[in-house]
């Protein structure tokens, strides 16, 4: 192989396709977490935390006068910390 046969690469070369259109392949799908509740520390999935049962409601998800608890949601569940230290 001689010098004559070997190309030059340009820098960027290869950050387009060669239709110079984005590659549909390289899109990802953005999964937004859950809301937070207010009675949660942290969002739900967080590494170092973990599901218990809202202290308001008792893990109801109700209030005593039958509303949804301001806490959980209405859930029953909040997500704190675990563990560590």
């Amino acid at each position: 192989m001689n010098k004559d046969s070997v190309k030059e690469i340009r820098p960027g070369a290869f950050t387009e396709s060669v239709a110079g259109e984005e590659d549909p392949g390289a899109s990802i799908d953005l999964v937004q977490p859950p809301p937070m509740q207010p009675g949660d520390e942290a969002p739900p999935g967080a590494p170092g935390t973990g599901e218990t049962v809202c202290r308001l409601c008792g893990g109801s998800g109700r209030r005593s006068s039958g509303e949804s608890c301001p806490e959980c949601g209405g859930t029953g569940k909040v997500n704190v910390g675990v563990g560590g230290g």
